[in-house]
C-alpha cells in the first residue's frame, strides 16, 4: 500500500468513493467536469494535499484531503484539517482507514502543525467511533451555511 499525492488520473476513482455512501449518493455526480476543475485548484495550492492510497496493482483504494491553515491563535499555530476520508467498499474493515489517518497525522506533524481537526456528518455514528478510537474528541459544534 502506497499513499501519495493524487493526480488528475485519480479524480474519477476518488469521486466514485465520495459517491459510494448514502450521503454522497445524494450530492455527488461522477463524471461531471467540475471535479477536474476543482482538482486543478487543489493541486495548485501548497496548503492542500489530496492523498490517495494505492494498492499493489495501482488501483486507488482510499483517499483523504488535508488542508494546512496558518492562524494567529494559539501562538500562531498551524492546523491541519482532514476531510473527505474514504475507503473503497471492498477494502473497508481492512485497517486501511486507520493507516490513512495515521499517515495524515504524521504528515501534519512533519509540517509543524500543532492540531489536527475534522468535521464529520452528525449521522455518521460509525465514523464518530472510529475517530474517537484514534484519539479525536468532539470538542466543538460544527455549523454550515449553504450558499
Amino acid at each position: 500500500m502506497t499513499i501519495k499525492r493524487a493526480t488528475a488520473a485519480d479524480v474519477d476513482p476518488i469521486v466514485a468513493m465520495l459517491a459510494d455512501d448514502p450521503l454522497g449518493a445524494t450530492r455527488e455526480r461522477p463524471g461531471d467536469p467540475a471535479y477536474l476543475k476543482a482538482f486543478e485548484v487543489i493541486d495548485a495550492d501548497p496548503h492542500q494535499y489530496l492523498a490517495v492510497a494505492v494498492d499493489d496493482s495501482g488501483e486507488v483504494v482510499g483517499t483523504l484531503q488535508l488542508t494546512f491553515t496558518s492562524g494567529l491563535s494559539r501562538l500562531g499555530m498551524t492546523r491541519a484539517t482532514i476531510e473527505a476520508v474514504r475507503v473503497r467498499a471492498d477494502q473497508r474493515g481492512s485497517g486501511l482507514g486507520e493507516h490513512l489517518m495515521r499517515w495524515a497525522i504524521d504528515e501534519a506533524r512533519a509540517r509543524g502543525c500543532g492540531l489536527m481537526q475534522l468535521t464529520t456528518d452528525a449521522s455518521r455514528t460509525d465514523a464518530h467511533r472510529f475517530y474517537e478510537r484514534l484519539g479525536f474528541t468532539a470538542s466543538h459544534v460544527g455549523m454550515k451555511l449553504s450558499l
